[in-house]
């Protein structure tokens, strides 16, 4: 069963942003083993996603890491604000 990376970084991240209606989540690239997320996210939640130090957005990558090796794929997600 193939994991739903935009669903489950959109699930993880609608609770922290103050402006829902502006997360966008892209796949930008699934080429070979390596797949590519874009996390946009309105320049005022930005630190909210990120987290003090990085925290939420390590944790956050670390689940989907961890989504991710169950398939044999590997993950890079950017985020970003607009």
């Amino acid at each position: 069963m193939a994991v739903d990376f935009e669903k489950l970084i959109k699930n993880m991240i609608m609770p922290l942003v103050v402006n829902p209606d502006d997360v966008m989540v892209k796949v930008l690239s699934t080429d070979g083993d390596t797949i590519i997320i874009q996390l946009l996210v309105n320049e005022a939640d930005l630190g909210r996603v990120i987290g003090k130090g990085g925290r939420i957005a390590n944790a956050m990558r670390t689940i989907v890491y961890a989504g991710a090796s169950k398939e044999g794929k590997r993950v890079q997600i950017d985020i970003d604000a607009f």
